[in-house]
């Protein structure tokens, strides 16, 4: 049962209703946690500006969706899991891509060692070393790149606290237990 409710957007009033109007218009539906979100209109126009303006950056949907599982699977959030292996499939990672992010590895070297340093970031609660800001340097990530994977990894940490404390309905398709690979 939430902790905070999910407002309906048929019965929000002012800007949280035109809000939750805006994602529904864009997403087809409002999910929950927007719904949630929405009893602050300044929390949920602030989420929105912040993930909108992310998309305009140098990382691609599909690996900001790699981020969000290897973040999410760290926390244990299992709307956040839920949500991005369904954005995930939507912008094109396969079912083995998506269990791959979710540990923190990828058939692709840059990848991986930015997946690898992102679950080091959320582990370390954002301390990483010298040597890890070099390997991703290594590896091509412009300053631009590091400061992005930063960022995205923050809206992940925001959403992924947030479920935790609000006990967000889940309202994609479950996720199972990731299983160890052998």
């Amino acid at each position: 049962m939430p902790r905070i409710p999910a407002i309906n957007p048929d019965n929000a009033t002012g800007q949280a209703r035109k809000l939750l109007q805006g994602v529904e218009s864009t997403l087809g539906f409002a999910p929950n946690i927007m719904r949630t979100m929405a009893n602050s209109p300044a929390v949920l126009q602030g989420y929105l500006d912040f993930s909108r303006a992310l998309s305009k950056g140098n990382l691609s949907p599909k690996f900001r969706e790699q981020i969000a599982l290897a973040v999410s699977e760290v926390n244990d959030c299992q709307y956040c899991l839920a949500a991005h292996s369904a954005i995930g499939r939507s912008v094109g990672l396969s079912e083995e891509a998506i269990g791959d992010s979710r540990r923190g590895e990828s058939p692709d070297t840059k990848e991986t060692v930015a997946l690898a340093i992102t679950r080091k970031v959320v582990e370390n609660r954002g301390w990483v070393g010298d040597e890890d800001v070099a390997k991703l340097r290594k590896v091509g990530f412009s300053h631009s790149d590091i400061v992005e994977l930063i960022a995205n990894i923050s809206v992940i940490l925001f959403t992924n606290y947030f479920n935790h404390i609000a006990e967000t309905e889940v309202d994609f398709p479950a996720v199972s237990e990731l299983e160890a690979r052998a």
